[in-house]
This record gives C-alpha cells, sequence and structure tokens, in this order.
C-alpha cells in the first residue's frame, strides 16, 4: 500500500491490525506513511465506525494523552486531528484568551470552554475571520445586552457618550453611541476612529474593546477614562514631585507612536485627552485623524478646535503635516501650567490677535512669505511686539519655556517635533529608561516614576483610589480667597 491507495483502503487496514494486534488507533495511524489531511481522514472514519474509543483523552495541544498499549516509554503521536466528539479536551481560560487576545479578567458564560474545543482548529493553525467572529459573538462581544448603560458622559453632534459597565469584566467601559441615519448611513468619522484605533495599539492612545451595529446607531466601547480637564488644578499645586512631566511625556509618547505611522490627530485639546486611576494619560476621539497618504498632500483647513489651532492653517493652509499637532500641545502645555487656555479666541480673526499679541505680529524674518498671503494681507493686523512667555507663566522653569517657545513656532517645519520633544531637557528628571519603552508599556512601569499621593482627599471619579485627588473648583477658589489680603496671586 502506498500513498496513492485509496482512503477506504487504509480505514479496513487499519481496523484490522487494531482488532488484532490490540494497537492504539492514533500509534497506529502514526506508522502510516499518509499526509495530514489523509490521516485526518482515516481518524475521522474510524471514530465513524466506532473502532476510536471516545474516551481517548487529548491535550490542549490536540494530541493524544493516552499512551500507546505497547509500551509505557512510547512517544506520543504527533497527529493533529479533531474528533468527532472531543469534550474531553483540556482547554484552560487562559488558552482562550490568548487564542482569541482577550482581557486576563473576562468572565466566560457556562459551558464555553467545551463548545470551544469542540469547534476550534488545533492551536498550532490559524483561525479564520469567520470562527473568529463566530466565537467572539458567541462569548458576548458586538452584543448591547452585554453592557449596562448607567450615567450620560457628554453629547455631541453625532454621538452620546454613556458611562457604562461590561457584564463580560464587570469593568467600567464607555460607550459612544454614534446615530445612523437612514439615508446617509454610519458618519466619515467614525468609520475614521475605527480603523485607525483598530491599528494604533499603544499604552497611551484609548483602547477600543468592541463595536455594536445596529439599525439604529453604531456603538463603540471603550475603556473608561477621565478628561484631562478634572486634574489641571493638580498639575498647579503638587509641589512634591509635579505631574506635568509626566502628563506631558504620555501625551507626546503617543503622539510620536502616531506621527510614526503617518497618522494625524488634528483635534487635540484637553478634553481629547484622558487619564485612567493609574495616572496613565491615553489619546482619544480620533474621529478627525487622518492616515497621511503620500499621494495626497492637500487636507482640509476646518480642523482643530479654534483655541488649538495653529496659525498657518487658521490663514487656510490645506498643506500641513504632523506639526499641526504640535501647535496644539504646546497650548496645552501653557493650560496645564496656568490652569486657563492661552489662546481663547472667538473667532478665527480673534483667535488670530490673540495669537499675535503674545507672539508678536509675523515679519519676513519670523515667518518668511507670510506678508505675501492674501489671508494675512485681508486682516490688516496692528504690529505687536513679541511678549516674553514666561511673563505668562511664572510658574515655568528655563527648560519648559524652551520647549514652550519650540513648539509655538509660527513656521510649521520650525516647530519640534514629538520624537525630539520626548528628548528634551525638560524631561531629563524622569532618566533615560522612559526614552526605551515598548510601545505597549506604561511609563509607571519605570521604577521611581509615580505620581504623589495626596493622603487629604481623595477623586470624585475614582473614590477607591488612594493617590489620585482632583481638586475642586471651591478649594481653588479658597485658596485664591486666603492668599489675595497676603497679596498672593495665583495663575
Amino acid at each position: 500500500m502506498s500513498r496513492n491507495t485509496p482512503i477506504v483502503y487504509w480505514v479496513g487496514y487499519a481496523a484490522l491490525v487494531q482488532k488484532t494486534c490490540h494497537i492504539s488507533s492514533l500509534s497506529l495511524l502514526h506508522c502510516f506513511p499518509l499526509r495530514q489531511k489523509s490521516l485526518e481522514k482515516v481518524f475521522a472514519h474510524l471514530c465513524f465506525i466506532g473502532i476510536v474509543h471516545e474516551n481517548v483523552k487529548m491535550g490542549s495541544d490536540g494530541e493524544s494523552d493516552q499512551a500507546s498499549g505497547t509500551s509505557s516509554d512510547e512517544v506520543q503521536s504527533p497527529v493533529r486531528v479533531r474528533m468527532r466528539n472531543n469534550h474531553h479536551r483540556r482547554i484552560s481560560n487562559e488558552d482562550i484568551n490568548k487564542r482569541l487576545s482577550l482581557p486576563a479578567d473576562i468572565r466566560l458564560p457556562e459551558g464555553y470552554l467545551e463548545k470551544f474545543a469542540m469547534n476550534s482548529p488545533p492551536f498550532d493553525k490559524p483561525m479564520s475571520r469567520r470562527l473568529r467572529r463566530a466565537s467572539l459573538s458567541e462569548i458576548g462581544f458586538g452584543k448591547l445586552e452585554t453592557y449596562i448603560k448607567l450615567d450620560k458622559l457628554g453629547e455631541g453632534t453625532y454621538a452620546t457618550v454613556f458611562k457604562g459597565r461590561s457584564k463580560l469584566t464587570d469593568n467600567l467601559v464607555a460607550l459612544k453611541e454614534i446615530r445612523l441615519e437612514h439615508e446617509e448611513g454610519a458618519p466619515c468619522t467614525a468609520i475614521r476612529e475605527v480603523s485607525l484605533l483598530k491599528d494604533l495599539k499603544h499604552a497611551n492612545i484609548v483602547t477600543l474593546h468592541d463595536i455594536i451595529h445596529t439599525d439604529k446607531c453604531l456603538t463603540l466601547v471603550f475603556e473608561y477614562l477621565v478628561m484631562l480637564e478634572n486634574v489641571c488644578d493638580v498639575c498647579v499645586f503638587n509641589i512634591l514631585f509635579s505631574p506635568l512631566q509626566i502628563f506631558l511625556f504620555q501625551l507626546l509618547r503617543g503622539l510620536a507612536y502616531c506621527h510614526r505611522r503617518k497618522v494625524l490627530h488634528r483635534d487635540l485639546k484637553p478634553q481629547n485627552l484622558l487619564i485612567n486611576e493609574k495616572g496613565e494619560l491615553k489619546l482619544a476621539d480620533f474621529g478627525l485623524a487622518r492616515a497621511k497618504s503620500v499621494p495626497t498632500k492637500t487636507y482640509s483647513n476646518e480642523v482643530v478646535t479654534l483655541w488649538y489651532r495653529p496659525p498657518d492653517v487658521l490663514l487656510g493652509s490645506t498643506e500641513y503635516s504632523t506639526p499641526i499637532d504640535m501647535w496644539g500641545v504646546g497650548c496645552i502645555f501653557y493650560e496645564m501650567i496656568t490652569g486657563r487656555p492661552l489662546f481663547p479666541g472667538s473667532t478665527v480673526e480673534d483667535e488670530l490677535h490673540l495669537i499675535f499679541r503674545i507672539l508678536g505680529t509675523p515679519t519676513e524674518e519670523t515667518w518668511p512669505g507670510i506678508t505675501t498671503t492674501e489671508e494675512f494681507k485681508t486682516y490688516n493686523f496692528p504690529r505687536y511686539h513679541a511678549e516674553p512667555l514666561v511673563n505668562h507663566a511664572p510658574r515655568i522653569d528655563n527648560e519648559g519655556h524652551d520647549l514652550l517657545s519650540k513648539l509655538l513656532q509660527f513656521e510649521a517645519k520650525k516647530r519640534i517635533s514629538a520624537e525630539d520633544a520626548l528628548r528634551h531637557c525638560y524631561f531629563k528628571c524622569l532618566g533615560e529608561q522612559v526614552q526605551t519603552l515598548a510601545d505597549t508599556a506604561s511609563i509607571f512601569s519605570v521604577k521611581g516614576i509615580q505620581l504623589q499621593r495626596d493622603p487629604g482627599k481623595r477623586s470624585s471619579v475614582y473614590p477607591e483610589s488612594k493617590w489620585f485627588s482632583v481638586v475642586q473648583h471651591e478649594y481653588l477658589n479658597l485658596w485664591k480667597s486666603l492668599a489675595r489680603p497676603l497679596g498672593i496671586q495665583f495663575v
């Protein structure tokens, strides 16, 4: 008999030998000169006619746990087959979590382990997309009933965000419900956000856990975080070990990761920077983000919230790149230092006036070619002289002032990049190890980096957190009222 012999002959031969010699089927098939698929077919036929006993135990790798009947030292067969009834196959939660990339604390439905063992291919073979989707759906992903809606957190033009809880992990989540119009379908911002976040895996970028699609809405399930706005007061008042460097470094880490992958965020502002109870900052809301393609150089100038929009885009530029995000980082940096926005304009013209009042009206020396730009000449700005940034942020040190100045450059190509900003001397206090962290590693995995505990208060958002404290506005007003008679002015 050879490889070309029909399968039915191999089945009959195997059945005869097993009956007369009492050799286990797996050990017998191991001796057959057949390909893997042919061996599986022979074994399936033996199962069907009842020659293979159903109490043969299978390990998590698909191999038999039953030793040969001829020798206790016989090596187990490497043949990996799917039994017709393999409910004795030992598969753990850890195996499934790794196979489907699930969180470690997930609670699988009752009886799911047995079903997965029956339907899943051997662990040394990849799963098909169809089987993977079916497995995730059976666990509970992609279903509204998996999540409990709690409080409403906010509402925008296209979406409403709710605080929720996952029944799979019992953890808090953020549910972003995007309304679907019958004729228009899903907004392009939602499609962009989903497509980008599926590929962006970083410790400082928000995690997209699940996507739920119904006829009326598209729900995106994110990890639950808090807006950076709520911790501006912490940055101002914590003098033991300022978290300013920690938060800003994390912002630059996430942004540098995006820029390396040619992704522009295009909507950086405090509301889109979130933190968790560990103090990890994450970039969120990629609805206006764009993957920078090589053939297309021009983009819309109707991007970035007005207060954080760079002057070149305010003047109508559509040929921009990663520096568009760096201006926003500078504005956020100032706001973290002082607790107030740097350029709170109400219109494009008002915004430009505020920028030029502090940084000075640009000239050919400070911004080559600006005086010949039609948009710039239309506004007819007065000649403002630049003021030192330290006058507006006296708490900033020399290194911080240098970094802020390099971020707030008129000319886009002169702005410091996110990669270079990470290596600025302002972050020297964090040590060298933070420069070599893996993308998915937290900055707090570095020994010695931690936020100072405030034993006097607890977080209003995370009441059980021992170190994190959000200074409420009434306490801020109290500090100001106490300091005013002493001649102390808070910035």
